[in-house]
């Protein structure tokens, strides 16, 4: 999608076929496992309020047992109609929006999860600045990045097989809207919010079609969890997760459901539930409520 004034461009997945092109029955168990693994390690295991960005259609979900109420937001509808008709109201909120401008109050989330996300990006500093308000004092943001330091880039950088160095800091697009990151650049672009990163696993190391062959995915996911921690360091693997702990200071405000949206457009907050959806007393900006989904975007 492309940018409107001063917005970034969206990586849109309205309409598409991802869950079932990309996940389901296309092989990619050993992924799925790998992330919940590090996922556990890394996402505190309970809390009140949880917010999944790039939620999809709930892939993760059964993860979230734990929280009193999980926030399941991504800028496709037709993705969250999917999870919603599967997962219910109990307990879920759905959200469509985007994460350059967030529809949650201030302080509103305990700990915030993002996987395959990060990759879509094209101003990440933004997309951080955002994470960190609506992150609760002393709340755990959880993330995954595509690793630009991987193996493969370097062997392939160190043989002359491609031109960009896996070393440099900055982000390298590989494709539209496909960015791969260096694990130190986000980490610095990360402490700038506030948002202190205390550990990281390298995930999917033995992501290969030619070792998916050979290698029984059981086997690969055992490999996989053992090394996560061991080869964090060096950061090996295509994806990298990490665990950062907001920096912000003071008590944690509890932000009731009631008040839980503030405005994307001019930032007011809280809003109000009124006939038309949620309405916003700073800009009059009405925003709809369809089939249980709130709409932002």
């Amino acid at each position: 999608m492309p940018a409107t004034n001063d917005a970034p461009p969206i990586c849109d997945y309205e309409g598409s076929t991802y869950r079932t092109d990309f996940w389901e029955g296309q092989g990619r168990e050993y992924e799925d496992a790998v992330e919940r693994i590090a996922l556990r390690r890394l996402m505190p295991p309970s809390g009140r309020r949880l917010l999944d960005i790039g939620a999809g259609f709930g892939r993760l979900a059964d993860m979230y047992d734990g929280y009193d109420q999980v926030v399941l937001l991504d800028y496709s509808y037709s993705q969250l109609r999917y999870a919603r008709e599967r997962l219910g109201d109990d307990r879920f909120v759905y959200v469509a929006a985007d994460i350059y401008r967030l529809p949650l109050a201030t302080h509103a989330v305990d700990t915030t999860v993002m996987v395959r996300v990060l990759h879509h990006l094209a101003e990440v500093p933004r997309a951080f600045e955002q994470l960190a308000r609506v992150l609760r004092p002393q709340g755990t943001l959880v993330m995954e990045h595509a690793n630009k330091r991987h193996i493969k880039a370097i062997l392939r950088y160190l043989a002359r097989r491609q031109d960009w160095s896996p070393f440099t800091p900055e982000p390298y697009e590989f494709a539209e809207l496909h960015f791969d990151f260096h694990p130190g650049w986000v980490i610095e672009q990360l402490g700038a919010y506030s948002l202190d990163v205390d550990k990281r696993l390298s995930v999917s190391l033995l992501r290969s079609q030619s070792i998916k062959r050979i290698l029984p995915t059981a086997r690969a996911v055992s490999i996989d969890s053992l090394l996560q921690g061991i080869m964090a360091p060096l950061t090996p693997a295509p994806s990298v997760m990490l665990r950062a702990r907001s920096a912000v200071s003071g008590a944690p405000e509890i932000v009731d459901a009631a008040h839980l949206f503030c405005c994307p457009t001019c930032g007011h907050e809280p809003l109000e539930r009124g006939e038309g959806g949620m309405a916003c007393a700073g800009c009059g900006a009405v925003w709809a409520i369809r089939e249980g989904i709130y709409l932002f975007k």
